[in-house]
C-alpha cells in the first residue's frame, strides 16, 4: 500500500494565476473564484475545513459550509455547545480552507471568529427546512449517544412538541463570522511549482498582496 501511496501524483495544468488577475480585495477575489466553482457544477462548493484548537492547544479539523461572504468575512452556523463550539469559546482563532479540486484551486483563509447576533441566526434558520431545524433540536452534537435509535426517538420528541408550527431557534445554535487577516489563492501548476498570492491585512486596514513560494 505505501508503494501505491508514493505513486500516486497529479500534474496541474489547468491555469495559472497572475499578481495582474487579483482583484484589490481577498473577499471580491473569492467571490470571482467561487462564481468560476458554480459554472462549475461542482459538488458543495461552499463546503470549506474549519480548524480550530482547544484551551490545551489541540487542534481540531472539519468540514462546515460557508453560507455567506460578505465585507465582514465567512458565515457558518453550528451548535455552540458542539466540540467546534467549546473550541471557539477557548480560542477564537482559526483557519479555513475551501479545495477545488476539478479546477486545481485551493483558498487558505486564517482570521477571528466571533458570533453573529441571534437576529441573524435566527433569520438563517427560518430559511432551513424543517427537518434540518427539528435535527438542531434533536442532536446534542458532539456527544456520545447510546445508539441511532435514541437519535431517531428525540427527533420525533421534537416533531411532536412542534406538530405544524414554526420552529423556533434554539438558544445553544447560531451563526460564527471569521474576518480574515490572510487570505490565500492557490492555483496548480506543473513541476509542483504552484502560484501562490496572499492577500495581508496591514495594521491600517488596507490589504497587501505577496507571492509565495510554492
Amino acid at each position: 500500500m505505501n508503494a501505491n501511496l508514493a505513486d500516486l501524483r497529479r500534474n496541474y495544468t489547468l491555469a495559472g494565476l497572475r499578481r495582474a488577475d487579483l482583484e484589490p480585495e481577498p473577499l471580491a477575489q473569492f467571490h470571482k473564484w467561487f462564481s468560476e466553482a458554480l459554472a462549475a457544477n461542482l459538488v458543495e462548493p461552499n463546503a470549506m475545513t474549519l480548524a480550530s484548537t482547544d484551551s490545551n492547544g489541540l487542534p481540531a479539523a472539519r468540514i462546515v459550509l460557508l453560507k455567506i461572504a460578505d465585507e465582514r468575512g465567512f458565515v457558518f452556523f453550528t451548535n455552540y455547545e458542539s466540540q467546534k463550539g467549546r473550541e471557539l469559546a477557548a480560542n477564537p482563532n482559526v483557519a479555513l480552507l475551501f479545495y477545488w479540486a476539478e479546477l486545481e484551486r485551493q483558498v487558505r483563509i486564517s482570521g477571528t471568529s466571533t458570533k453573529v447576533s441571534r437576529e441573524e441566526s435566527a433569520r438563517y434558520f427560518a430559511s432551513r427546512p424543517r427537518g434540518s431545524r427539528l435535527g438542531a433540536w434533536a442532536s446534542t452534537q458532539s456527544e456520545v449517544v447510546a445508539d441511532r435509535a435514541t437519535l431517531e426517538e428525540r427527533l420525533r420528541q421534537v416533531d411532536a412538541k412542534y406538530p405544524g408550527k414554526d420552529v423556533p431557534l434554539p438558544p445553544h445554535w447560531g451563526g460564527y463570522c471569521v474576518a480574515p487577516t490572510h487570505v490565500e489563492f492557490w492555483q496548480g501548476r506543473p513541476n509542483r511549482l504552484h502560484d501562490r498570492l496572499r492577500y495581508h491585512r496591514t495594521p491600517d486596514g488596507a490589504w497587501e498582496i505577496e507571492r509565495l513560494s510554492p
